[in-house]
């Protein structure tokens, strides 16, 4: 059972990661700006704390779960942090600038992003409860750690994927950084569009 207790939990935050949102996009951006190796820093350190997150909220899936109120005002937030990200990207495609990136710098975004990181509440209060729910993991003894480790590898290869892919694209097609940066801003705006059209729908309905 933990065997697969494992093996799901890197199936399902590898495909939780395939959707276009603030991390796989921040890391094709970072990928396209700073270079793998930056990517790279910034992606374990993001899928180590995704891994201790992902302990602190099956630990409370089910009560997450059951205060609505927690979707209502993560749309709120996912809209701010689109709308931010939307408006750096933008910057950085208007004013580029030729900075010496340290390896700290990508540290720090990926502990900062993988705290801070709204599209993870959902995702775990309403998929963990789930999964939970129908005995496809088990919480008994190390269950829940070696949950979180598989959910660790699984945000690791995909963003990982991610990673390649942006450089892949960058080279066969020779998009500059100002075309890449931009279409994400596009996609970070359309993401924000989305969440609040939601938001007006439930609120006239």
């Amino acid at each position: 059972m933990l065997f697969l207790t494992f093996f799901v939990a890197i199936v399902i935050n590898f495909f939780g990661y395939i959707p276009l949102g603030n991390i796989n996009l921040t890391t094709v951006q970072i990928a396209v700006n700073r270079g793998v190796k930056q990517a790279l820093y910034f992606i374990t350190t993001f899928s180590i704390v995704e891994g201790f997150c992902t302990y602190v909220l099956m630990r409370f899936a089910e009560w997450f779960a059951s205060n609505e109120k927690w979707l209502y005002l993560l749309d709120w937030i996912l809209i701010v942090v689109f709308l931010i990200l939307g408006f750096l990207s933008l910057r950085a495609s208007t004013h580029p600038k030729q900075v010496q990136f340290r390896k700290r710098d990508s540290v720090r975004y990926g502990i900062i992003l993988g705290i801070f990181n709204p599209m993870q509440i959902p995702f775990w209060m309403i998929g963990g409860t789930y999964l939970i729910s129908h005995h496809w993991i088990t919480t008994a003894g190390w269950g829940l750690q070696i949950f979180s480790i598989g959910a660790a590898i699984g945000a690791f290869i995909c963003l990982y994927l991610f990673v390649r892919f942006a450089r892949y694209i960058q080279d066969k097609f020779a998009l500059s950084n100002r075309i890449i940066n931009r279409s994400i801003a596009f996609v970070f705006f359309l993401l924000a569009a989305l969440h609040i059209i939601k938001l007006i729908w439930v609120f006239f309905k």
